[in-house]
């Protein structure tokens, strides 16, 4: 494409943002609003996924060694367990240990010294890849031998898998939704303006104009609502961010809730709002144009 083409489709989808100026405005402040509320859903997505993957790290799975296997041969078995599918990490835990934790968490008291190791088991305290899995894993560990009994806390591991998936799922619904909503305000736009020039669009196909030639500007003028309104939603979604995570600090004294910073998200919110706005802009822009074609 020739230089003066690329001027002329900016001056023309400049012109066309200007000729409803108040309509434009609208059209960007809705497309803002509504990228600021999916970037808000995407980032309390990612940060509760981390938060659900981190608490998952302590849903651990008890893994009991045969009572009857030394201790060497009960520390073989971790060999085995490490070579399960899905499992992460595999703690050996001794008798001795089992008991000390148990002491431990009793405060310590009095009433159990002297109290002997033996009848407890050798155990591992394992950690799952993906807790989703826990059921199948769990099943696979069962037919390692030298393994005993297995203590898993299904149910926890399930809230929390389905506590992510709805998340996922509305975050997902909502990004659509206002996708669309966006897409058809920038559509009604640029339509808008089209209805005023539809003479001149008449002409210029009288005169033999491709229809490229004539659907150029429109879809510019989508493209720069859509990209205006990602720049713009993106910085202003910087400032809330870190706004947020200021007033968590001062509520959240136990730092629970760890959230990560915004220039961890900045790429690929970057990335989202950019594909977003091209997207919606682009789409919008070529879209309300076609009608127009058949003259």
């Amino acid at each position: 494409m020739k230089i003066n083409n690329i001027g002329y489709l900016l001056k023309e989808g400049i012109r066309g943002i200007f000729l409803h100026g108040f309509r434009s405005f609208v059209a960007v402040f809705i497309t803002v609003a509504s990228l600021i509320v999916v970037g808000v859903f995407a980032c309390l997505t990612y940060n509760v996924s981390l938060i659900i993957q981190d608490l998952n790290k302590t849903n651990e799975v008890l893994v009991f060694v045969d009572e009857t296997y030394t201790d060497a041969e009960a520390r073989s078995v971790g060999t085995l367990i490490n070579k399960v599918e899905n499992v992460h990490k595999a703690t050996f835990v001794s008798r001795e240990e089992a008991l000390e934790d148990f002491i431990a968490d009793h405060g310590g008291s009095e009433a159990f010294v002297g109290v002997d190791a033996n009848p407890l088991r050798h155990r591992y305290v394992v950690q799952l890849q993906d807790n989703s899995q826990i059921t199948k894993t769990v099943a696979q560990l069962e037919r390692v031998k030298g393994v005993a009994k297995i203590s898993a806390a299904y149910e926890l591991a399930e809230g929390f898998t389905t506590l992510q998936n709805v998340l996922q799922v509305v975050s997902v619904m909502v990004t659509g939704i206002l996708l669309i909503v966006s897409l058809l305000m920038i559509s009604n736009t640029v339509k808008l303006a089209m209805y005023d020039r539809k003479d001149e669009i008449f002409i210029m196909k009288m005169v033999g104009a491709t229809n490229n030639f004539i659907r150029m500007p429109y879809v510019v003028e989508g493209f720069i609502l859509g990209m205006t309104s990602a720049a713009l939603a993106l910085g202003l979604l910087w400032v809330l961010y870190d706004w947020m995570l200021a007033q968590l600090s001062v509520v959240d004294t136990m730092q629970l809730l760890d959230f990560v910073p915004f220039d961890q998200l900045l790429v690929p919110m970057s990335i989202t709002f950019g594909g977003a706005g091209l997207l919606v802009g682009v789409t919008g822009g070529g879209a309300s144009i076609r009608k127009f074609m058949n003259v």
